[in-house]
């Protein structure tokens, strides 16, 4: 299995670019629960994107289960490093807009299929490099992790974004990649 984990709650700052956000003290609350909710599905390792939310959340989520933890390069969100914080309402139409129009440049520094297609490549490197390990878990970002299962599953990656709380996960069987669960927690 391939279990895609959206990071828990980040402390939002707004002086400071999405990816330096480090969790806030409810998101490393609900790495608790959210191991708890992985440990049926019995995974075997845990790596996470470098962005600082993903790498928190994952570095307490293996060490609550026990779990050998990495990071890798390639995981990140879709790059809006010169995006300022954005009213909900605008941020919500600028990633309609990514989602929409996959090929243009219409919001952040990389497309919704350069996005995707670097997400999918990094995620083949991390499940290349743990071959052996039945269940992987990838803690990373709600639009690259949607733009995946968008591709993988032909749902609507603007909907499953949508659908994504913080924290949740979805796991894919491998290796076709087929939709078999979708939690988010409380």
């Amino acid at each position: 299995m391939l279990i895609l984990v959206k990071h828990a709650m980040p402390l939002v700052l707004a002086t400071s670019p999405a990816r330096d956000w480090p969790l806030s003290e409810a998101g490393r609350g609900q790495c608790a629960v959210l191991g708890q909710k992985l440990k049926p599905y019995a995974p075997e390792v845990v790596v996470a994107s470098v962005e600082l939310k993903a790498t928190e959340t994952g570095r307490l989520v293996a060490g609550r289960l026990r779990l050998p933890f990495y990071t890798a390069e390639g995981l990140h969100e879709h790059d809006r490093t010169k995006v300022g914080l954005l009213p909900a309402a605008e941020f919500e139409r600028s990633v309609r807009a990514f989602f929409d129009r996959p090929r243009e440049l219409v919001f952040g520094g990389e497309t919704a299929e350069q996005a995707g297609e670097r997400f999918q490549g990094a995620v083949a490197r991390v499940l290349e490099q743990h071959a052996d390990r039945a269940c992987v878990v990838i803690v990373a970002h709600g639009t690259v992790i949607s733009l995946f299962v968008a591709r993988a599953t032909g749902r609507e990656p603007f909907h499953l974004w949508k659908e994504l709380g913080l924290p949740s996960f979805v796991v894919l069987s491998r290796p076709d990649f087929r939709l078999l669960d979708l939690v988010n927690l409380p």
